[in-house]
């Protein structure tokens, strides 16, 4: 389903800020599987996710999308591919539009558009059926506009906007981080919940190695923009993360030194 082949980027090359953020990067996802991505800080795993999404340009390498070469198209002519949740809930909606109107675009992404009603009852009634398995209450609001939502309603929100037109790959940027644990929780859930029903095809980027532990089934570790690690099937069901650190210490020749990544152990 995804298919990364000898990627390089480097940014500012050629000046005193040069950073190589991936490295001949090379990862293979079939379908449904579900990857959770660790890493130190400026291990890549952020970039790579941008690079898939079209964020940026690749310097050299190929990737492909369920066969689709994909290298040079724009952002938004991947779109129709992909969904994507943000570690930032604000990124993922429209704050000054309705919830419904946030749908009804989520709903057409990859669609030519037409001067047309946007919404007709027969959709509001899926909407509140979709916005109902999330469990908040959102399903009473249609008319309410996103950004009176809290952060974990918006994110829940965002989550099931990324997932309603069954992308070839979902993408899960640290879609955690900015929540407190407990809705860290119930977002997490949902996120196993809408994978396992629809079947993606999924990557989880994450601070948290006990959520890279936990969740998927299968568990990629990243440093100076390649992958170096890459457990699946029984082995990753077994894992600690006193392993993790191991092998990362002896793959990698060095510490793990990410304070962020350690205080979440």
């Amino acid at each position: 389903m995804l298919e990364i082949k000898n990627v390089y980027k480097t940014f500012n090359a050629g000046t005193i800020n040069e950073k190589r953020a991936l490295n001949g990067l090379n990862l293979k996802l079939n379908e449904e599987d579900f990857v959770t991505v660790i890493g130190g800080n400026g291990a890549g795993k952020s970039t790579m996710l941008n690079m898939i999404a079209g964020v940026y340009p690749v310097d050299s390498g190929s990737i492909f999308v369920d066969g689709v070469d994909v290298t040079r198209l724009s952002e938004h002519k991947r779109a129709k591919y992909l969904g994507r949740v943000f570690q930032d809930p604000m990124m993922g909606t429209a704050a000054d539009m309705w919830i419904e109107e946030n749908l009804a675009l989520a709903s057409r992404r990859g669609q030519s558009r037409t001067l047309r009603w946007a919404l007709n009852n027969q959709e509001r009634k899926e909407f509140k059926v979709q916005l109902a398995e999330l469990g908040l209450g959102l399903e009473d609001r249609l008319s309410t506009k996103v950004g009176l939502l809290s952060g974990g309603q918006r994110q829940a929100l965002t989550l099931l906007m990324a997932t309603l037109k069954r992308p070839k790959l979902l993408l899960l940027d640290e879609h955690t981080a900015a929540l407190d644990p407990k809705t860290a929780e119930t977002v997490l859930g949902l996120s196993d919940k809408f994978i396992e029903e629809e079947h993606l095809t999924a990557m989880m980027v994450t601070h948290n190695m006990r959520d890279a532990i936990a969740h998927g089934n299968r568990l990629i570790m990243m440093n100076d923009g390649k992958v170096i690690l890459d457990i699946s099937g029984e082995e990753k069901k077994k894992l600690t993360v006193e392993d993790l650190l191991q092998a990362f210490n002896k793959i990698s020749g060095s510490e793990f030194a990410n304070d962020r990544v350690l205080l979440s152990k």
